[in-house]
């Protein structure tokens, strides 16, 4: 859109904009951008009852929508808005390039409607940890008497956030815990955040960046125009390179965050204490005790490194060191990460369903001293040695589920040999409870029995929550069971 005007949300009064996709960004961005006049257009590639319905809803508000079409550039089209799990690659976007349209995301259009009074952003993106960390961050803000949110790829649609903003003070915010997925990064070249945070880097959705590097550089998006504060992992050498390469405003520091002592200008862990000395007078030679260990729920070591991320953004907007600690405390995890499922017969009973990939589950894994895994589904292209290898001491026994499991068996074949491994064939709807049971054969008193699957649900069921809440519903019927 030729001289069009980020603060100037009024002017798509008249321009025809089209939007790819119906789901839960594509809906409320039409509608957003009906409401400032502009004529919409949306195309999606399926047309099935839950589009239609969908479909007819916009209708109503003068949307056109065409179904069964996701390739061809609508005639007119100044500017597409996609949501995020479109491809580069898609011919609409190829129709775009060609005839010179700009394709945006969600994120995108939802940053250049922000007014000139609107919150600054507190964004976090990684491969794994991304919807806890933002969830702590908006905890630790709520716990300082902030006026915050979490919004973005958690599931609340930033368009729908920002225009609140400008609508309705009572609406307004001082700070917003902002979650960023690699798709809606690589469609947000505007976005510039107060301070970000990139938690961890490892092979993911690499069908659709089409390499590593590709990947990476999406991510590392989120550090352009940073402000005050570029918060790496120390553990994660990517995640530092990605900080020196982003063009930041000046004075805009990078700080790390450890399980280990930190250095100045890190938090870490120090006896049990999570501590800052990035955010203090003398980096050098002090250190602010923030939390301990013990309050952050579940303590697992992945999920402390979420809670020192989750802090450091927080100091970075001056949040003091109480909140962080009364925030931690005040958090509770989303359900199907690392959850608690109940003790039977002195086993206890772990869902972290939400492990989809081999980086999740090695983090879940590495939490538990002994422990039953139950893994398996779709792979998504990854390899499972480095994972097996890793775990191998710590396992008493395997229990395979899902279309790719041989991988993973062949993986355990290589790497822990004596480890026993139930492979079960079965995918009807007792096979959750099969391999519960199973599990709990393998499992002696002070073990853990983990779904930790390393893989995508969609082989068996309609997503991980389906999944976690099939393994919460078998270990039910195991403890009602008396085993």
């Amino acid at each position: 859109m030729t001289g069009y005007d980020p603060q100037a949300p009024e002017d798509f009064a008249g321009h025809h904009v089209t939007v790819a996709g119906l789901g839960v960004s594509g809906v409320p961005a039409a509608r957003a951008l009906a409401g400032l006049g502009a004529r919409v257009t949306v195309v999606n590639g399926s047309d099935g009852e839950r589009e239609r319905a969908q479909a007819a809803e916009l209708e109503k508000l003068g949307i056109a929508v065409r179904l069964g079409d996701g390739e061809t550039l609508p005639e007119g089209t100044e500017v597409i808005v996609t949501s995020p799990g479109w491809k580069p690659t898609s011919p609409l976007f190829r129709a775009a390039g060609e005839a010179g349209v700009p394709v945006w995301g969600d994120v995108e259009l939802a940053w250049r409607l922000r007014g000139p009074d609107a919150a600054p952003w507190l964004a976090v993106t990684g491969t794994n940890g991304k919807t806890t960390t933002v969830r702590m961050l908006a905890s630790i803000l709520t716990a300082a008497g902030l006026r915050t949110a979490a919004v973005g790829n958690i599931g609340v649609p930033l368009v729908d956030v920002v225009l609140g903003e400008g609508r309705d003070a009572q609406t307004s915010y001082d700070v917003l815990a902002v979650e960023l997925s690699s798709y809606q990064l690589h469609w947000a070249p505007s976005v510039r955040a107060h301070s970000a945070a990139v938690l961890n880097l490892a092979p993911d959705h690499l069908d659709w960046h089409g390499s590593m590097a590709a990947y990476a550089a999406d991510k590392g998006r989120i550090y352009e125009g940073n402000t005050v504060a570029c918060v790496y992992n120390a553990a994660d050498p990517a995640t530092e390179d990605l900080v020196r390469a982003a063009d930041v405003e000046e004075g805009c520091r990078a700080i790390g965050f450890t399980l280990g002592t930190p250095g100045p200008s890190q938090l870490g862990v120090v006896d049990g204490i999570l501590v800052d000395r990035a955010f203090v007078a003398d980096r050098h030679r002090q250190a602010q005790e923030l939390a301990e260990v013990s309050d952050v729920t579940p303590a697992a070591p992945h999920n402390v490194a979420n809670a020192l991320a989750a802090a450091a953004l927080a100091r970075a907007f001056g949040v003091p060191a109480t909140a962080v600690r009364d925030g931690l405390r005040a958090f509770r995890p989303d359900a199907h990460r690392i959850e608690h499922v109940a003790d039977v017969a002195g086993v206890a009973y772990v869902d972290d369903s939400k492990a989809t990939n081999t980086h999740a589950a090695e983090a879940s894994l590495a939490a538990y001293e002994h422990l039953v895994w139950i893994a398996g589904g779709l792979a998504k292209g990854a390899t499972f040695d480095d994972l097996v290898a890793g775990a191998a001491g710590r396992l008493r026994g395997v229990v395979l589920i899902g279309a790719d499991r041989a991988l993973i068996r062949d993986a355990l074949a290589r790497h822990a040999p004596d480890v026993p491994v139930v492979d079960l064939e079965r995918t009807d709807t007792g096979a959750m409870s099969e391999a519960v049971r199973r599990a709990a054969g393998l499992a002696r008193p002070g073990d853990t029995v983990l779904l930790a699957p390393a893989c995508a649900s969609m082989d068996m069921f309609v997503n991980y929550n389906e999944r976690g809440e099939a393994f919460a519903a078998a270990v039910g019927e195991l403890a009602a069971g008396g085993h």
